[in-house]
């Protein structure tokens, strides 16, 4: 899932946990006009009901709907409301019945959650519904390529894509014929135009149809759309053909090879993670607060200067951020151009600043960016800028780095590769623990690298 998809998505759920909230707000306002903070058993009773609403809420969104439930506006929109209404009702009521509330159960749900379930549907068809209208960009640009989708054929494929979260921006023909201008898109040329097409535009995806192209046309759009950091979609002739490094999935009545593809494309996993980084960074921001002042007091004494560091790094995507780090220079260079790396026993590195660089401690303001969304707590680290475009002359499929987001630590790290990447090696087993760690997320490894990372030695070794 792409980052766009997925700030659709994640606005979407903040929406129904608001609705949900505000629900059992009313009800408990409207049903308990005599309530008191002094009556402890109701105060513990209103806790339990609002943590079992929740956590089914949570529970539907991870297991029972997924990403296609958000922008699929047809009849199985409707069916995944009424299964989820359904569901909500029978496991709340369930559990609070075991918890012996009956109170609540007698009459809480039937025209409370039925409203609840009503103004879900309405509400986030309709937002996604006006946002279109008003040109929002918040749908994945999609470019198409190949030569069977004209005319009727290229608006039926246009609108199964925008159920899906896309918005078909261009189309790119392999035939040395220009093709009509249909549906009034942006982008029109040749295979060759891919590369100054995908630098002047904000591509997501690209989609290709396979019928019309050869392997080895398709191969080159690939390796472009990777060096650019844009992911590919195939759509098949036949199945087998390029790589085993993908999945096949159906969007409506079309059948989609995923090329790079990481467990967290999956809605489910996307969710969870971003779960786990927002506590986890959570509780270390509020549990090391005294630890963030300490530093921050010292580093002021030790020398002139300000207190962080922001330079400017990559991310998911590809997109520029300000990354925080605690100062541990006398002299910090340009935070955007800035080029030169730290080296064996710099002289720039003040006294405080070689205890933080050694016990990894300058890093801790890193946790802010995850709370901001920039960063993970585990994922591929961000680089420079300058070093980024290094990496991705000399390394193959760097950019699909950028697939996800940045991280505070990661699997190469934990795994000896870390520091400087001056020489071929150095690069390329970083990369590849990194694009390692992309194909085989799962929340066991986040927190077993999470354990390496405070009680491990970084040692060298294999995966």
């Amino acid at each position: 899932m792409n980052s766009k998809n997925r700030f659709v998505l994640i606005n979407l759920l903040a929406i129904e946990f608001v609705l949900l909230n505000l629900i059992l707000v009313g009800y408990l306002y409207f049903k308990l006009p005599n309530f008191s903070f002094d009556n402890f058993h109701l105060v513990k009773n209103i806790i339990k009901l609002c943590v079992v609403c929740n956590l089914s809420w949570l529970f539907i969104i991870l297991y029972i709907r997924d990403s296609e439930f958000y922008f699929n506006v047809n009849h199985r929109y409707f069916r995944s409301v009424l299964t989820s209404f359904f569901f909500f009702v029978g496991f709340v009521t369930i559990v609070l019945f075991f918890l012996d509330m009956e109170f609540f159960t007698r009459s809480m749900f039937i025209v409370p959650l039925f409203i609840f379930s009503f103004i879900i549907l309405i509400s986030t068809k309709n937002l996604l519904q006006f946002l279109k209208k008003r040109g929002e960009h918040l749908f994945s640009n999609t470019l198409l390529i190949g030569a069977n989708y004209e005319g009727e054929n290229l608006k039926k494929f246009n609108d199964t894509m925008s159920q899906f979260g896309f918005n078909l921006v261009g189309y790119l023909n392999h035939k040395m014929d220009k093709p009509k201008n249909i549906l009034n898109l942006k982008i029109f040329g040749h295979l060759e135009d891919l590369s100054k097409v995908l630098n002047e535009y904000a591509i997501d995806e690209i989609f290709i149809s396979m019928s019309s192209l050869k392997s080895e046309k398709i191969a080159k759009v690939v390796e472009i759309a990777d060096n650019n950091g844009v992911r590919v979609k195939l759509i098949p002739e036949n199945p087998l053909r390029l790589s085993k490094n993908y999945k096949a999935v159906t969007m409506g009545e079309l059948a989609i090879f995923r090329l790079r593809q990481s467990p967290l494309d999956n809605f489910s996993f996307t969710i969870l993670k971003r779960l786990f980084d927002f506590l986890f960074s959570l509780c270390v921001t509020i549990f090391c607060a005294p630890i963030f002042l300490i530093i921050a007091i010292v580093i002021y004494i030790d020398s002139p200067g300000p207190i962080f560091y922001t330079p400017y790094r990559k991310g998911e995507a590809n997109k520029t951020f300000r990354c925080f780090k605690f100062r541990t220079m006398s002299v910090c260079e340009d935070p955007v151009n800035g080029k030169k790396s730290t080296e064996v026993n710099d002289p720039r590195i003040t006294r405080v600043g070689r205890i933080l660089r050694k016990a990894d401690l300058d890093e801790l303001p890193q946790f802010f960016n995850v709370l901001k969304g920039d960063m993970s707590v585990i994922g591929p680290r961000p680089h420079r800028i300058h070093l980024q475009n290094d990496f991705r002359s000399s390394v193959n499929n760097y950019m699909v780095r950028s697939y996800v987001k940045p991280g505070i630590t990661g699997w190469a790290q934990v795994n000896g590769w870390r520091g400087p990447t001056k020489t071929p090696e150095q690069k390329n087993e970083r990369v590849q623990h990194d694009l390692w760690y992309i194909e085989n997320w799962s929340m066991w490894l986040d927190l077993k690298i999470v354990f390496l990372t405070i009680f491990g030695g970084h040692h060298k070794k294999a995966f």
